[in-house]
């Protein structure tokens, strides 16, 4: 029988890896908001996305319809236990919506519109990071319900890990705008990642060597041979691409590299997070099989899943092939 438990970690997987990336340097944009005070260069970056942030959201409402489809134990006990951060975090999503659509029409509050963008974008990445170290810090399940308090979630390594996603994002914004624009825009961008990536570098590797140290069972399949060999890699390649991402700003020779460079730091940082915590899926005792809805169910949502993420992929694709261009002050058309 095909393993549909394996399939939809897969697939779910897959939706908030996308969705990191997509909205991350999304996201990214508006906490670089701060560092350029021209309101024409501001327009320019708002614009850099302005025809796919919206949907670059939809990879987190499948990452959130497979999970309660296929894992719904894993659904209601996560959500349980992180309602708080969760619902701030949708609380901020929509702020930052609601800037994104009014900053362009607004002329006397367009301050006020960027504030709400730029806390919008900053609440909402580093809640997602304490949201991320939450779960990797653990779940208290006892028969299937969550056993913690209301602020089991609050800790001092999730606020770490919260400052870490927001210059995750932060890096992913400034290679997205290296990118997307030039002259003096690009050139601050270009001045600024260096800084973005040593700060990523050391909250990276505070994230590893903590995570390791608190839990034993992680430790062991990290440190433990011949583990050591196969996994030495991630960190290997990490500092890899950290070095090429500070060489290619000194170089400034492809405007693609920085971005390039900065998505292959976040899937060896998604390697790594999956190789810590599998097969758990609410660490550190429910495992992917013990939580998955029963093989019908999962069969069903399957059919629909392949159908409809076929057509997200395409469209995805399309519309960023459309506005491949770089983007210019003055252009019309974006918004």
């Amino acid at each position: 029988m095909i393993d549909l438990s394996l399939i939809w970690v897969g697939i779910i997987g897959l939706g908030v890896l996308i969705y990191v990336v997509m909205d991350g340097f999304d996201l990214g944009i508006g906490i670089m908001f701060p560092f350029i005070k021209n309101s024409q260069e501001r327009d320019v970056m708002m614009n850099t996305v302005a025809p796919v942030w919206d949907g670059n959201e939809t990879w987190m409402v499948l990452g959130g319809a497979g999970l309660y489809a296929a894992f719904p134990l894993v659904y209601s006990t996560v959500l349980s236990a992180l309602y708080l951060p969760i619902i701030f975090m949708v609380i901020a999503l929509i702020f930052r919506g609601v800037a994104f659509e009014f900053r362009f029409k607004a002329h006397r509050t367009k301050h006020l519109w960027d504030l709400a963008f730029i806390w919008g974008s900053v609440l909402t990445s580093f809640l997602q990071g304490i949201i991320l170290g939450a779960y990797i810090q653990g779940i208290k399940t006892e028969n299937g319900i969550y056993a913690g308090g209301p602020f089991d979630w609050l800790s001092p390594f999730t606020i770490f890990t919260g400052i870490g996603v927001v210059a995750m994002y932060a890096t992913l914004g400034c290679g997205w705008l290296i990118l997307k624009t030039e002259k003096g825009l690009q050139q601050r961008m270009y001045e600024l990642m260096p800084k973005l990536i040593i700060a990523l570098l050391i909250i990276f590797g505070g994230v590893s060597l903590y995570t390791p140290l608190t839990h034993p069972e992680i430790a062991d399949r990290w440190f433990s041979l011949p583990n050591l060999f196969y996994f030495s890699p991630v960190p290997i390649l990490v500092l890899l691409f950290v070095g090429l991402i500070l060489s290619a700003c000194k170089k400034q020779d492809h405007d693609l590299k920085p971005f390039a460079y900065t998505l292959a730091l976040v899937f060896l940082a998604f390697t790594g997070f999956v190789i810590s915590l599998w097969p758990y899926i609410i660490p550190p005792s429910v495992t992917i099989w013990q939580a998955a809805a029963p093989h019908s169910s999962q069969m069903f949502a399957l059919v629909g899943a392949l159908i409809l993420i076929p057509i997200i992929i395409a469209y995805t694709i399309v519309s960023y092939w459309v506005f491949r261009d770089k983007v210019r002050v003055g252009d019309e058309g974006y918004h």
